[in-house]
């Protein structure tokens, strides 16, 4: 395994290489080829790898390859070298496996874009650093990945940077995320201060011969959490992914909802045994995600852009992974990061087709409205059966209802936050899973259901998305479905198999282990019969709102203008962070530039200029030309030499 290990991240950085520097030379159709062939291949490897891990011991699954040292200075000795265990095994195929069906969606998404060949660079080249990120076995490796792919996402994000707007949001998200990475950097530190080493195994094997002090592991712990709270947007350093909504749509699946901002998650279960040893830092991990879980899903409840919806969802959903890891379900955490993977790029992709179909019809009527305003849709689910039917899919798995994958990890989350002793925050992950359902229902209402709203022609134009995009969001939709069979868990007869597989990639802590009695399964079983009520109870809220009674949510907005105006503002934190700290930045640069740049520096450097243009208007004017003139002041000098000779 180890000699083909590293293949796995170098395939799509050899597709990165060929289009981005001889794709507008292959065209178009070739560009495609080899993007979706190398992240194809980069699949097939990562199944080879698993099947292989499979044939160990449970808890022998961890190979570790080392090819150089990377890095020597010191003591510090860093090798360039690579992990594969459970845990970076799922994460490279799920990485490898949606990227490659985003891959294909993408060439009919991007068919006919000047920038196709710049396009699918890019895709392959954040493919690359993503692998990367999962099977480093270092940390200055994983942020290399780390900063890789917020390198890509800035890329992709402003892609169509000739539009202001989608330039500023790239770079929005490349300064907010480079807060995060300082707090990574900052724990990068602290560990090697502390331990002596960056490897995930040297670092492990030390901790558990630590004595005390404990209070390290609080320190490390939250700095590389804030890392994770900027690359999976937790509070507050979650505004940049709603406006990361400016890429193409199909980056907006990939980056934003199934594999970048999930490696704050990753990162944080990667190093489960630095978090067992400080429950505070857990307390943390659990409480931010469970507030940002609520924030975004009561953001989302009213918004009218439909991937700004899916932006906010994304954000909860992210919560609720940073809950599960928070009280010590990492498994859990993982498997919801598995199933988001599947339902959301499903969501997004659909959220395309979509868009697709609208901007389709707004060209031929000479229409130029926004094609991302549900509030202007209706009507698609005749026109677009494969993708309201696996919109539809998606909409019922993030839901939680029964049988589908998002069911068992998201129930899964709950559970473990009372069965660990967090019950205040396993009852806000309820509350947010009800707000879940009924938004993202809303969503498929406003979008597919009742008669199109838009202006009148315009429906005539509405078509299905060619296969090429089609065939995607159908194999997305079977994995929403079949996605969490894999987690059934004992209270429903299954065997937890993927719980189980994962478990020897966690460290496990006696303080917050499972509790144990008779009484727990009944109790699993009303926990899991509350959230499947909750969900049941969001849909039907959503079908009397925007179905049997529309207006009633119109008048709900009017009689509460301030709440609904909060909301669908955002509770205005992009406004208070532009007062606070763009304005003011701005406003400090202006200050230093108009004082300490133009009176200090330049007054400084053209005072020196105006000393020397000065001394020479003086000394100038001996300069006269007069060959006589230049004898005599040559014989007084000689004179006064003498004389200072003859005197001194």
């Amino acid at each position: 395994m180890s000699n083909y290990l590293y293949l796995i991240p170098l395939v799509p950085f050899a597709g990165f290489i060929v289009n981005g520097l001889f794709g507008r030379k292959l065209g178009d159709r070739a560009v495609g080829f080899i993007g979706c062939t190398v992240i194809g291949l980069a699949f097939v490897l990562s199944i080879a790898a698993f099947v292989e891990l499979l044939g160990y011991d449970p808890y022998q699954r961890h190979i570790e390859a080392e090819w150089f040292t990377w890095l020597a200075a010191g003591k510090l000795q860093i090798p360039f070298g690579m992990l594969l265990d459970p845990l970076s095994a799922v994460m490279i195929l799920v990485v490898s496996g949606v990227s490659f069906i985003i891959h294909v969606y993408s060439i009919g998404y991007m068919h006919g874009d000047r920038g196709y060949a710049r396009y699918f660079a890019y895709l392959n080249l954040f493919v690359f650093f993503m692998l990367l990120l999962v099977l480093g076995n270092s940390y200055p490796l994983m942020f290399i990945g780390w900063e890789g792919v917020g390198l890509c996402s800035y890329l992709l994000i402003g892609f169509w940077f000739t539009d202001d707007a989608k330039a500023t949001a790239g770079k929005k998200a490349f300064i907010v995320n480079r807060i995060g990475d300082f707090g990574f950097l900052v724990g990068v530190f602290l560990l090697f201060g502390a331990f002596g080493t960056l490897t995930f195994s040297g670092v492990a094997d030390q901790v558990l011969l630590w004595v005390d002090p404990k209070t390290v592991f609080f320190w490390i712990g939250l700095c590389l959490f804030i890392g994770a709270v900027g690359k999976s947007a937790q509070i507050p350093l979650y505004v940049w992914l709603p406006d990361a909504m400016a890429g193409p749509t199909p980056v907006s699946a990939l980056i934003h909802a199934a594999t970048m901002v999930t490696a704050g998650v990753y990162m944080v279960a990667r190093n489960s045994f630095i978090y067992v040893m400080s429950p505070g830092a857990l307390e943390i991990v659990a409480w931010v995600g469970v507030a940002t879980a609520l924030f975004a899903a009561t953001i989302a409840l009213v918004q009218n852009d439909i991937k700004k919806v899916l932006a906010y969802s994304t954000i909860s959903q992210l919560g609720y992974m940073f809950v599960g890891c928070g009280v010590g379900a990492f498994a859990a955490g993982i498997s919801h990061l598995m199933t988001h993977a599947f339902f959301k790029a499903l969501l997004f992709l659909g959220a395309g087709s979509v868009i697709h179909a609208v901007q389709h019809a707004y060209n031929h009527t000479g229409y130029t409205g926004d094609p991302q305003d549900i509030r202007f849709m209706g009507g698609l689910r005749g026109k677009m059966p494969t993708t309201y039917w696996t919109f539809v899919a998606a909409t019922l798995a993030i839901a939680g209802v029964p049988g589908l994958s998002g069911f068992f990890s998201k129930d899964e989350i709950i559970w473990k936050s009372f069965a660990n002793g967090h019950s205040a925050v396993g009852i806000i992950a309820m509350i947010a899973a009800l707000l879940t359902a009924f938004y993202m229902f809303r969503l498929v209402y406003m979008t597919f259901h009742g008669s199109w709203r838009g202006r009148r022609g315009q429906e005539d134009h509405l078509h299905e998305s060619p296969g090429v995009m089609t065939l995607p969001l159908t194999v997305l939709g079977v994995l929403s479905i079949i996605g969490g069979w894999i987690m059934i868990p004992h209270a429903l007869h299954g065997g937890a198999w993927f719980e189980k597989f994962l478990e020897p990639s966690f460290a496990v802590a006696d303080e917050i282990a499972p509790m144990h009695g008779s009484h727990s399964l009944p109790f699993e079983y009303t926990i899991m019969g509350i959230s499947v009520l909750l969900a049941i109870s969001g849909i039907l809220w959503a079908r009397a709102w925007y179905i049997q009674n529309p207006e009633a949510p119109k008048k709900l907005a009017s009689r509460f203008k301030v709440a609904y105006q909060l909301l669908l503002n955002k509770y205005y934190v992009d406004e208070a962070y532009n007062f606070a700290v763009v304005e003011t930045t701005l406003g400090t640069a202006d200050g230093l530039w108009k004082f300490f740049d133009v009176k200090i520096v330049d007054g400084l450097v053209n005072g020196v200029a105006a000393l020397m243009g000065w001394l020479g208007s003086i000394f100038r004017r001996l300069q006269t030309g007069l060959v006589s003139n230049y004898a005599l002041m040559m014989t007084v000098g000689v004179v006064i030499i003498i004389g200072y000779l003859v005197w001194r």
